[in-house]
């Protein structure tokens, strides 16, 4: 399960849920308010190569079959 990051509308604190891909927003409350009016953040990730390349963002997805 992927760990999502959230916004609180109320409060504007950030935080992470770990739940399903299929799982919306509904449930979801601010840990600091307690708020329920929460937004999912676009989450990415940067990667290097070993020359020393600058850091480029990276999807998520891989091709499918290596072969």
């Amino acid at each position: 399960m992927p760990i999502y990051e959230y916004r609180c509308q109320g409060c504007d604190q950030l935080f992470q849920k770990l739940q399903s891909v299929s799982a919306g927003t509904k449930g979801i409350t601010c840990p600091s308010c307690g708020s329920p009016r929460v937004e999912r953040q676009l989450s990415v990730f940067a990667s290097t190569s070993r020359a020393g390349a600058a850091a480029t963002p990276a999807s998520g997805c891989a091709p499918a079959g290596g072969g």
